[in-house]
């Protein structure tokens, strides 16, 4: 009975595909009209009103327009205007531009592998066209009278001289009156309406010298004038987020960022914007490669607020992957990926890219990456804002003892030459900013917070967070300089792992070993554990290599020395002071003379949390009404 049911299934699938009797006939192939063509396209190009903004404004910036004014009602479905102030075009022109496949940006097929302009498919007036009630009005300087064309669904309703500026002005009405459908999927007002917002953020932030009005149902939201630099349009965007710059360049990949602090690191990247050539881009490889030039200062899936800003051959890179643009492809990935982190890694002082210290400052643009604090000296604001005052010179580099710890070690054990944070941190004078060596211990509060005393404030450290990245940069620093001394346990002390932990421990044992871990395999489950770094020695050893573990298998393929810096980070936390620790008043003025010591201080323990807060006296003052 089964064989007679699937034979019988098997002749009626035959006889379908075959057009037997009974089967419903197949139609044959035919070439699409036009109209369907351009919805088609439409499809791919125009998904919500943003999409359209984005792409008259990149049309617009191709023109030579310096000044943008963007008109939205209902969140862009009723209306959205885009008038420039750019070429214009003559009446020839207009009427070849609302036709597929017509552009200016392209001549050749050897064009398409050097790409330089936003735009170049051709397709995006028409497809908009096709969706809408259309209205192009445009006027180059050669030309008396603007040229007027108005299409409705991709039909053309009729062609007019009229009397304009020179620039272009592009009304689009209605936006998938034709396709309903389409308009069912389309998010609220308000939604539609932020949208548009950060497509003219992305432009203003790709372009300083651009001026951008945006208008949204009549009423002016915003207004950005022209900036001296992307730097300070980024900052203009993002006041509150203490962007830092970041530049370098290597191997023909020139790269300039402005950055955010990691305490202001967001879930998820859109708040960080890339740009490859001017192109604004969504690329979850180039942000995961910023967020890793952090190392241990973000966990996973928390990236920086800011912009990056790639310059790159462009015959090295392919933007004609994606309908919308909104994708790259680099001849050499891999490269540009690896140099993009290093490049933030060194600029942000982060060590997992870091390698043996180098010359602090940079002679010319191009040493950028090859002095990785450099930028310090040329925005010291970060500085200014947070520590300031007299300084003196550089306090000594000497270990100082802990609480608790009781485990000594020699004051040369860690001596690797390298510049402190006194040797390039500078005001706009040229004058050194203050050392936290220079700072007078009053208290220790809560046995968890260090009270200070400047001359411009109150300075609070959190002790644990300044102990743990003292260490962490002398762990770093040892790792570098392979010289991490250990000290052997009296007993060794047995820990039960999973197989596969095991195994990741033994495939990663030269690398370990670097750290100043002496551990054994015991079986398919158990390590023993025999010296520990001399820095972490008070760290319980089973909690030390389980959290060792995690920070090994939490990144899949990444290479160990791409993660260390997590793992000198984890060993620097298990081996600090604790809340909770009472310091004396010499060992917390050690500590702050230690903090001098460490290379590419950025304020922050290597997990990202701010070390200290100021309080200015002006402040102070106004609180308690002085």
């Amino acid at each position: 009975m089964r064989a007679s049911i699937a034979c019988s299934g098997r002749q009626r699938l035959g006889a379908a595909c075959h057009g037997g009797a009974g089967s419903r006939r197949v139609p044959s192939i035919r070439i699409l009209p036009d109209d369907i063509v351009d919805q088609i396209a439409a499809g791919e190009v125009v998904e919500r009103p943003a999409s359209v903004v984005k792409e008259l404004i990149e049309n617009a910036l191709d023109a030579g327009a310096r000044s943008l004014t963007i008109e939205t009602e209902a969140g862009g479905v009723a209306l959205i205007r885009v008038t420039d102030d750019g070429r214009g075009m003559s009446k020839a022109d207009a009427e070849l531009a609302i036709k597929r496949h017509a552009t200016s940006k392209i001549q050749s097929i050897e064009d398409l592998s050097r790409i330089a302009t936003l735009g170049f498919r051709g397709e995006a007036l028409p497809s908009i066209a096709s969706v809408s009630r259309f209205t192009l009005r445009t006027r180059d300087a050669d030309s008396e009278s603007a040229t007027e064309l108005r299409i409705d669904g991709g039909e053309l309703k009729g062609t007019h001289e009229v009397g304009s500026a020179k620039g272009t002005s592009i009304e689009v009405r209605d936006l998938f009156y034709n396709v309903p459908a389409r308009r069912k999927f389309l998010k609220s007002t308000a939604t539609e309406s932020a949208q548009v917002g950060d497509v003219c953020l992305r432009a203003a932030l790709g372009d300083a010298g651009l001026r951008l009005v945006l208008i949204r149902d009549g009423k002016r939201a915003k207004e950005l004038l022209p900036c001296t630099d992307v730097s300070q349009r980024a900052r203009m965007l993002y006041p509150d987020d203490a962007l830092n710059p970041v530049e370098g360049s290597r191997d023909g990949l020139q790269i300039r960022a402005m950055l955010s602090p990691p305490e202001r690191a967001r879930s998820g990247a859109t708040q960080l914007h890339v740009y490859v050539n001017g192109r604004p881009v969504r690329d979850r490889a180039l942000s995961r490669a910023i967020a890793f030039g952090y190392g241990s200062l973000l966990s996973g899936g928390k990236y920086p607020v800011g912009a990056l800003w790639l310059a790159v051959d462009p015959a090295r890179v392919d933007v004609n992957v994606h309908p919308q643009k909104a994708e790259v492809r680099f001849a050499n990935s891999r490269d540009v990926l690896d140099t993009l982190t290093r490049i933030v890694a060194s600029s942000l002082g982060t060590s997992a890219f870091r390698g043996p210290p180098r010359a602090p400052v940079a002679e010319s643009p191009s040493d950028a990456e090859e002095a990785p604090v450099a930028f310090l000296k040329r925005d010291p604001s970060f500085w200014n804002d947070r520590l300031g005052g007299a300084m003196g010179p550089r306090s000594e580099d000497v270990p100082y003892p802990i609480a608790g710890a009781g485990v000594p070690f020699a004051e040369d054990a860690f001596a690797v030459p390298g510049a402190g944070v006194t040797d390039v941190l500078r005001d706009a004078a040229g004058d050194p900013l203050t050392q936290t060596s220079r700072l007078r211990f009053v208290a220790q509060v809560r046995k968890m917070f260090l009270l200070c005393e400047s001359e411009r404030g109150l300075v609070i450290l959190d002790q644990h967070a300044a102990d743990e990245r003292v260490r962490f940069d002398r762990l770093a620093r040892a790792y570098h300089a392979r010289s991490v001394p250990s000290q052997r346990l009296l007993l060794p002390e047995r820990v039960e792992l999973a197989a596969s932990d095991v195994a990741l421990l033994a495939e990663s044992e030269e690398a370990i070993a670097g750290l100043g871990l002496e551990l054994a395999a015991l079986g398919e489950t158990t390590i023993a554990v025999r010296a520990v770094p001399a820095l972490v020695a008070r760290a319980s050893p089973g909690t030390l290599i389980r959290d060792l573990v995690a920070e090994l298998g939490r990144d899949g393929a990444r290479a160990f020395g791409d993660r260390i810096d997590r793992v000198l980070a984890t060993m620097a936390c298990h081996g600090s002071v604790r809340s909770g620790d009472l310091l004396s008043p010499q060992e917390a003025e050690a500590l702050l003379r230690s903090l001098d010591t460490v290379e590419h201080f950025a304020g922050h323990c290597p997990h990202g949390r701010p070390i200290l807060y100021e309080l200015p006296w002006p402040e102070l003052e106004r609180r308690v009404g002085r």
